[in-house]
């Protein structure tokens, strides 16, 4: 079997791009994933075929990457329209990360919006890899009715519902062919030096030869040929296929390129992990591409052994030995992590390529009821070991589960499978806000603990010097008592008091940068007690602070904003909206076209920052944060938010 991905932007016909071409022969047979995956196999030139389908939009890339580590070669599915080449930048970026062969398709080209070398260029700004014209179409006035083969010039002319026409290229289209056929030996020429040769001595290379140079490029990974076609009216199609079948390289050149990604002996990788989904009653679904012969059920593979194994189209159960290219599906084999690349004793990490984009949308799960309360933890972590795209975490102080998913389409998508497979109903809300509090001038109390209740009572005298920290510094306590007013046994509970009275202080937030001091204070023989003077030191401290100007602190967060080039005039004012402050920006050496802006912004305007960016680049730009520092916040933006998430929420 021989796979291969077809990915692209939303609205480009990638679906209907996988059927067509499993339709030229037989019957295909689909499957579809919760998640929006699908993967048909079909048959092709006497070979059986997996095409894998992941949906277009920017918060499913972590899907399109996992189905690259099991492809041969992938099929990148673009719009006709020069203006919408940045929506294919994010794939373009993950095809070169994975060095994955890829062919572009340019679908829909029944659709006058532009000149195909228009389009090429502005895909061009986003590749690394020479983007190679492989036919040039012909024309009839604005409409496009046929292609030509640059390599072996040979015109065909579409025809609704059936096979493609040989004609005479139209004297029209033979001097655009000439001048596309010179720049595509050209640029072939710079990966074969026998060609090159031939060009130099102004000799005609065979079809023949140009082929096998052509194939041998894209097996290298060193070019990307562009074909084009419109897949609802079947055009191009066959082509496609065709190039697929003879140009892309078979499973063995895939086992290692992992092998090497992943440092793993070649002869030990046996199959590699790309894809799973939980269903009603069944549970979870590893697809798992075998790299080698021999895996069956009961196999040990990644350090346990397989369970059942079904046909990944169909859904049938599958017997006797699985051989190297084979895709299935392996139920009740929960020790597969996904993605990974399986050898029989472990499973190794996928290559870092495989890294999802760094979640932008965080919300609280509310759960609809007690039970759902109680399944929601251990059902959140099921789903976040299927997905890498989700992260799973717990709310600051509430305890409350906090899900950190790529965007709104994602966390849709998660609350579907949630409700659907898991019947867990949940709400979800925006998180609390993670606000501090300090103080601004020095403070000094004096506090007695006094209590009687029949025995032996409660004593504790404290003096406590409290004054602001260095920002940054944190809670630090000291003492300077001197003749055994308080004896040394019972400081400790002075300090751990004084740390109690920071975890809420007369704002209502946690406080933080501030120097306790003991100074001196009084005990009784009979009557004090570590729980007196830590009492005493609680409440001390607690006056002291509500005594000592309280200031509101705002986390801010450090953020790295990755961005098409094209869109990155916007940046500046973006941060600058939401009160930030951008500290400068470089080209990304690591994506042609792109560029990285660093900023600092405020930790309660992230969610705002996520929502404009999307906005701004067509849900392209994302963005990774760390948290920086906290700094004092005035005014009414203060007030308020002491009134909705501080002490104003508790009156008297």
């Amino acid at each position: 079997m021989r796979c291969f991905t077809v990915l692209g932007p939303s609205q480009t016909g990638k679906s209907t791009l996988v059927a067509k071409l499993a339709a030229l022969e037989g019957t295909p047979r689909k499957s579809v994933s919760p998640y929006g995956s699908s993967l048909t196999e079909f048959d092709f030139g006497g070979e059986t075929w997996c095409a894998l389908d992941t949906p277009g939009t920017n918060e499913s890339l972590a899907l399109a990457q996992d189905a690259l580590l099991a492809s041969d070669a992938c099929i990148l599915c673009v719009s006709p329209a020069p203006d919408e080449a940045v929506l294919a930048a994010p794939y373009l970026r993950a095809v070169e990360a994975s060095g994955t062969p890829c062919i572009l398709f340019v679908n829909r080209i029944d659709e006058p919006q532009g000149r195909l070398r228009d389009v090429i260029a502005s895909l061009q700004a986003y590749s690394s890899h020479p983007l190679i014209l492989r036919q040039v179409p012909i024309r009839e006035g604005d409409t496009i009715v046929g292609s030509c083969d640059l390599i072996s010039e040979r015109a065909w002319r579409y025809r609704e519902g059936q096979p493609s026409a040989l004609v005479e290229l139209p004297d029209s289209s033979a001097e655009r062919e000439h001048e596309a056929r010179a720049e595509l030996l050209e640029q072939l020429s710079e990966f074969d030096d026998w060609l090159l040769e031939e060009l130099i001595e102004d000799r005609e290379p065979a079809s023949d030869a140009l082929f096998a140079i052509a194939s041998r490029t894209l097996k290298e990974n060193r070019i990307i040929p562009v074909l084009f076609g419109a897949a609802s009216h079947s055009n191009g199609i066959k082509r496609l296929m065709k190039a697929l079948r003879h140009e892309a390289p078979p499973v063995v050149a895939l086992r290692g390129r992992l092998a090497v990604a992943g440092s793993l002996d070649e002869s030990a990788l046996l199959a590699v992990s790309f894809h799973a989904h939980h269903r009603a009653n069944i549970g979870k679904t590893v697809l798992v591409r075998a790299l080698g012969d021999g895996l069956k059920q009961g196999a040990t593979l990644g350090g346990a052994g397989l369970g059942a194994i079904q046909e990944a189209g169909t859904g049938r159960p599958l017997a006797g030995s699985i051989p190297a290219g084979q895709v299935f599906g392996a139920i009740k084999s929960d020790h597969l992590p996904v993605p990974a690349l399986l050898t029989t004793a472990a499973a190794a990490a996928p290559p870092e390529w495989t890294e999802p984009p760094t979640p932008m949308l965080e919300r609280i799960l509310v759960p609809g009821s007690e039970r759902d309360e109680t399944k929601l933890s251990a059902t959140l972590a099921k789903l976040a070991e299927t997905d890498r795209g989700l992260k799973v975490m717990q709310e600051e102080g509430t305890g409350a589960q906090l899900i950190c998913a790529q965007g709104p389409v994602h966390l849709r998508d998660l609350r579907k499978t949630l409700s659907d497979v898991f019947r867990v109903e949940v709400t979800d809300r925006s998180p609390n806000p993670v606000y501090r509090e300090t103080i601004s001038k020095p403070s000094n109390i004096h506090y007695r603990h006094r209590k009687q209740t029949g025995g032996a009572g409660q004593f504790a005298d404290v003096q406590l010097s409290v004054r602001p920290n260095e920002r940054g510094q944190g809670f630090t306590f000291g003492e300077t008592v001197k003749g055994g007013t308080v004896p040394r046994n019972y400081i400790p509970a002075v300090e751990a008091g004084a740390r109690e009275a920071m975890e809420k202080g007369p704002l209502g937030f946690q406080v933080i940068d501030v120097e306790v001091t003991l100074t001196d204070g009084q005990y009784h023989s009979v009557d004090s007690s570590e729980f007196a003077f830590r009492a005493a030191a609680k409440m001390g401290v607690k006056q002291a602070l509500s005594q000592a100007a309280a200031v509101l602190m705002q986390p801010v967060a450090r953020v790295e904003i990755h961005i098409p080039s094209v869109f990155s005039g916007g940046v500046v004012a973006i941060v600058s909206s939401l009160r930030g402050q951008v500290l400068g920006f470089d080209r990304d050496e690591n994506a042609k076209g792109w560029d990285v802006f660093r900023a600092l912004v405020p930790g309660g305007t992230l969610e705002e920052l996520a929502r404009t960016l999307r906005s701004a680049t067509q849900g392209i730009g994302y963005f990774s944060k760390t948290f920086d520092h906290f700094e004092e916040l005035y005014g009414k933006e203060a007030e308020a938010i002491i009134h909705a998430h501080g002490a104003g929420t508790h009156p008297g």
